[in-house]
C-alpha cells in the first residue's frame, strides 16, 4: 500500500535494488497485463511487498517492521476504533516526544498529518505492511459491527421494503442496478444503526464524501465510489419519488422504510446542486423518538413536575425556544403525546410534517397554495380543538391568532428561536403583539439545548481541572457528592466517549409578578432577573446538574451555553 509508485520505482532504480533491465521487462509487462509496474515486480520474484515497503522506509528515515511484535494498551485509548480503522493506523508505545504509530504508507503524508491533528501530538511513524496492522487492529479493536462494506455485499434487499407514491415500475431496478441498490440500502441501515440523525452525501472535485451526523457531530465514513455518484444519487431521487430529469433546482422527497413488523423509519430528502453535482441529505425521522417520556429527554422530576403541571392547563401558550437542532420539536411531540387522549381533540399544523402521531389530526404547511401558518390555524379553529401545535411563530399574524387561540379558552403549543427562555417575551413584542396579550396568554417558556450523554459502557470517574470547575462557578467544597464521569471510548460509542443525547432546560413560567412587569415594558434583563429570584435555574445551573450527576461532562455543558452570561 504505497500512494506515489513513480516515486517508488525511481527510488528501486536509483539504488540498484532492481536493474534496468528488469525495470523495463516489467514496465511491458505491466502494460500488457494491465497492472501496475510494482505488481510486476512483485510477480517475478524481484522483490516482495515487504522489501519494496523497507526500501521505501529507509529511504523516508522511517523504521520498518514486518510485523507488530508488542503494544502498548494503556496507548489505545489515544485513537478512536473507528478512526484507527479509518487510517489504517495503531498507536504502539508513548514516548517522551510524542507518540510512536504503526503505518502502512510512509509516503501518505496527508494521512501523518491528519494523524497528528487527531492525536494531538508529535509521531515517530513506524511502516507496517498494511495486512499486519489490520490484523493488529482487529485484536485490539474488534470488527466493526457491521461495516457498509459488509453491508453493502451481503444485502439482498429484502431486509427493506422501499415505498414510494411513483408511478408502477418507477422504483423497479434491472439486475445492473443491484450493487448500487444494496449500496444506498448499506449506508441508510449503518447510519440507523449507529442512531445517526442525517445522512450527508457531497460531492466533491475527487470524492464522493459521505458523513453522518451522530448525537449532533458530523463524523466522516468511508467514501462511496466516485464513479458511482450520479447513480447514488439517482437511486435516492427515485426512492423519495423525486424526478431524475431535474438537477438544476433543489429537490424534496420522502422516503418510507419498513420492516417485516410494519414501518420503522422515515427519511427527508434533500437535494441541492453544486458544482460538483448534486448534494444530498437524508434526514432519518426515527419513530421511536414518538415514544419517548419527559423523563428520557433528560427532565430532572422537579422539573418534570412543573411541565406537567403547565401542559396540562386548559388553554394558554407553552413555548418552547432553541436554535436549529436543540430538539424543540422532539419535546413538543413528548408533550403532545403525554397529553393526548381520547376526550381531548389535537390538532397541529407544521411545516413539514416530520412525525405522524397517532389520534392527532396533522395538518402541513404548503405556501405555494396559501396554506400558510396563519392560513391553517385559522381553518383548525373552526375545527372545535382543546388543543393546537403550531411548529413556528414565524410573524406577527400567525402570533396574533395563536394568542386569540389561547384566550377563547384553547392551549396552543408552539416554538420560538431566542437564546433563553424570557426573550420570547420581548421576542413577541418585536414582533407587533401588543404586551398586554403576550403577558395574559402566556403560561411558560421552556428553553432548552441538547448535550451529548456519556457512553454507559466506557464511563468511568473523571476529576475535573480547576479551569473547568471556575468556568462553571463550582467550588471544591460544595462537591463532596459530586459523581463526575467522562467516557473513555469504546466500540459502542465509536471512541467518542458518548453515546446518546439530553436536554438541559430553561422553564420560564409566567406569574401575577412577572405579568405586572411585562405590562410595564421593563426590560427582559430585568423580567430574567426576577424569575431566577423566584427560582428559575438558567440553562447552565441545569447543565451543572447534570454534570454532577455523572450524566455528562464540563465541557458539553460549557460548549452548550456559552451565550449564557450568568
Amino acid at each position: 500500500m504505497i500512494s506515489n509508485e513513480a516515486y517508488v520505482l525511481e527510488l528501486l532504480q536509483t539504488s540498484g535494488v532492481v536493474t534496468l533491465e528488469d525495470m523495463t521487462a516489467c514496465q511491458q509487462d505491466a502494460a500488457i497485463n494491465g497492472q501496475s509496474t510494482l505488481e510486476s515486480i512483485t510477480k517475478r520474484g524481484l522483490l516482495t511487498q515487504e522489501q519494496i515497503l523497507e526500501v521505501v522506509a529507509k529511504d523516508c528515515g522511517m523504521e520498518f517492521e514486518a510485523d507488530i511484535e508488542h503494544v502498548d494498551e494503556d496507548v489505545l485509548a489515544t485513537i478512536p476504533p473507528a478512526e484507527s480503522r479509518r487510517y489504517h493506523a495503531l498507536p504502539l508505545k508513548r514516548l517522551p516526544s510524542g507518540l510512536r504509530v504503526a503505518i502502512p504508507d510512509p509516503l501518505d503524508f496527508e494521512t501523518l498529518d491528519a494523524l497528528r491533528y487527531l492525536l494531538k501530538t508529535d509521531l515517530e511513524p513506524v511502516v507496517v505492511p498494511l495486512a499486519k496492522i489490520d490484523q493488529a487492529i482487529i485484536k485490539f479493536f474488534g470488527k466493526t459491527d457491521e461495516s457498509l462494506a459488509a453491508l453493502m455485499a451481503n444485502m439482498d434487499g429484502s431486509e427493506l421494503e422501499i415505498k414510494t407514491t411513483g408511478e408502477p415500475g418507477a422504483d423497479e431496478g434491472g439486475e445492473g442496478d443491484a450493487p448500487i441498490i444494496r449500496m444506498v440500502y448499506g449506508l441508510i441501515l449503518e447510519a440507523h444503526r449507529l442512531r445517526a440523525s442525517d445522512i450527508h452525501l457531497e460531492p466533491l472535485e475527487k470524492r464522493l464524501r459521505l458523513r453522518y451526523r451522530i448525537d449532533g457531530n458530523m463524523q466522516e465514513m468511508r467514501d462511496p465510489p466516485k464513479r458511482l455518484q450520479s447513480s447514488i444519487i439517482s437511486r435516492i431521487k427515485i426512492m423519495s419519488n423525486i424526478s431524475i430529469a431535474e438537477k438544476r433546482l433543489p429537490l424534496d422527497g420522502r422516503i418510507a422504510l419498513s420492516t417485516v413488523d410494519g414501518p420503522t423509519l422515515d427519511l427527508r430528502v434533500s437535494t441541492v446542486p453544486t458544482i460538483h453535482g448534486e448534494s444530498v441529505v437524508m434526514r432519518i425521522l426515527d419513530k421511536k423518538n414518538l415514544m419517548l417520556g419527559l423523563p428520557e429527554l433528560g427532565f430532572f422530576a422537579d422539573d418534570q413536575a412543573i411541565l406537567e403541571r403547565v401542559i396540562n392547563y386548559a388553554d394558554g401558550i407553552f413555548l418552547v425556544t432553541g436554535p436549529t437542532g436543540s430538539g424543540k420539536s422532539t419535546t413538543l411531540y413528548a408533550c403532545l403525546n403525554t397529553i393526548n387522549k381520547p376526550d381531548r381533540k389535537l390538532i397541529t399544523v407544521e411545516d413539514p410534517v416530520e412525525y405522524q402521531l397517532p389520534g392527532v389530526n396533522q395538518v402541513a404547511v404548503n405556501t405555494e397554495i396559501g396554506m400558510t401558518f396563519a392560513a391553517a390555524l385559522r381553518a383548525m379553529l373552526r375545527q372545535a380543538p382543546n388543543i393546537i401545535m403550531v411548529g413556528e411563530i414565524r410573524d406577527v399574524e400567525t402570533a396574533s391568532i395563536a394568542i386569540n387561540a389561547s384566550l377563547t379558552g384553547h392551549l396552543v403549543f408552539s416554538t420560538l428561536h431566542t437564546n433563553d427562555a424570557p426573550s420570547a417575551i420581548t421576542r413577541l413584542v418585536d414582533m407587533g403583539v401588543k404586551p398586554f396579550l403576550v403577558s395574559s396568554s402566556i403560561r411558560a417558556v421552556l428553553a432548552q439545548r441538547l448535550i451529548r450523554k456519556i457512553c454507559p459502557d466506557c464511563k468511568g470517574p473523571y476529576t475535573p481541572t480547576e479551569v473547568e470547575l471556575r468556568a462553571l462557578n463550582l467550588l471544591t467544597a460544595n462537591l463532596a457528592d459530586a459523581r463526575f464521569s467522562k467516557g473513555n471510548g469504546c466500540d459502542r460509542c465509536r471512541g467518542t466517549g458518548f453515546r446518546g443525547r439530553a436536554g438541559i432546560f430553561e422553564i420560564f413560567v409566567v406569574d401575577d409578578e412577572i405579568r405586572h412587569l411585562i405590562n410595564e415594558g421593563v426590560p427582559v434583563s430585568k423580567i430574567r432577573q426576577r424569575a431566577r429570584d423566584l427560582g428559575m435555574r438558567t440553562l447552565r445551573e441545569d447543565g451543572i446538574r447534570k454534570v454532577v450527576s455523572g450524566m455528562t461532562t464540563p465541557e458539553e455543558v460549557i460548549s452548550a451555553t456559552m451565550s449564557d452570561k450568568d
